[in-house]
């Protein structure tokens, strides 16, 4: 069974494309030691599944992230993935405001939704704010879609606590001269896909279960990986642009150093024995 993969796939007689993502070991790792309730663990998960499908889709290869700010019981999502598709992301929330069962509009409250993509061939990154409209995740980027791309979008999001899920079609140009009816028929048969029935199943088989009955042309799948490796360097980096003196202020009154990095749920500590080494070391170029 393939996981942890994008499927991109195309109805040969119908001018229809789509694509399925499968995240199982990217998705718990992703969510590890977080201890986030079903229901962040379900929004965060949609999240890490529309943005791998979207990643996947760009014309221009590039670091693509999302950032949801608002002021619900789920305050804070991020989710980050770059041209090899290497995911990572996180999600904060405020476990005195959150009731279980509340609907995505009242657990996100009034927020803003920011898409930003970084690629090496644009001057400075593109920014983009993603309109709230829906009352899901897949609702929210159905609609986005369908704008941004001028093609009608059907999407749907599924997510547990052990896998996270996706199917994403688009109507083609010329697909109303190939089949009438095509688009409404696919249409159909996806309103009949259950949560549970998509998280059970690997992309092809759940292909061949939903539309058995269309010729459909599978493509080569596209690996997904959870990627948020220790980055020492980067902490230094960071500390060198505070100056020692702040540094050595700091270690004086807290004893160390400590930097937490929320998206990959680590923390970094400085002691006063590391400071000689760090300030002495020559900088490395980030990466």
């Amino acid at each position: 069974m393939q996981t942890d993969c994008v499927q991109p796939f195309l109805f040969e007689h119908l001018d229809i494309r789509g694509a399925l993502v499968s995240l199982d070991q990217t998705w718990r790792e992703l969510a590890a030691g977080r201890d986030y309730p079903a229901d962040v663990t379900r929004i965060l998960g949609e999240m890490s599944a529309v943005t791998a499908l979207i990643s996947a889709n760009l014309k221009q290869p590039g670091r693509m992230t999302f950032q949801l700010r608002g002021d619900g019981a789920i305050n804070l999502l991020v989710l980050d993935c770059d041209e090899q598709l290497r995911l990572r992301g996180m999600a904060r929330w405020n476990p005195e405001t959150l009731r279980p069962g509340e609907t995505l509009p009242e657990l996100l409250g009034d927020g803003q939704l920011l898409l930003s993509l970084d690629a090496a061939a644009m001057r400075q990154p593109y920014q983009s704010f993603v309109p709230m409209q829906g009352d899901s995740v897949a609702a929210i980027f159905e609609h986005y879609l369908t704008l941004s791309e001028q093609q009608p979008t059907r999407l749907v999001l599924a997510a547990n606590n052990q896998r996270a899920v996706g199917l994403l079609l688009q109507k083609l140009p010329d697909a109303d001269h190939h089949d009438a009816d095509g688009w409404n028929r696919i249409n159909h048969l996806i309103a009949t896909l259950k949560a549970d029935e998509q998280l059970a199943h690997s992309p092809l088989d759940l292909l061949h279960r939903l539309f058995p009955h269309e010729e459909i042309r599978v493509f080569a799948p596209r690996a997904v990986s959870h990627h948020c490796p220790e980055d020492w360097e980067k902490i230094h980096a960071m500390l060198r642009s505070l100056g020692r003196a702040e540094c050595e202020a700091i270690l004086r009154d807290k004893g160390e150093i400590h930097v937490r990095d929320d998206i990959c749920n680590r923390d970094y500590r400085i002691v006063a024995a590391d400071l000689d080494a760090m300030f002495d070391a020559p900088a490395h170029r980030l990466h």
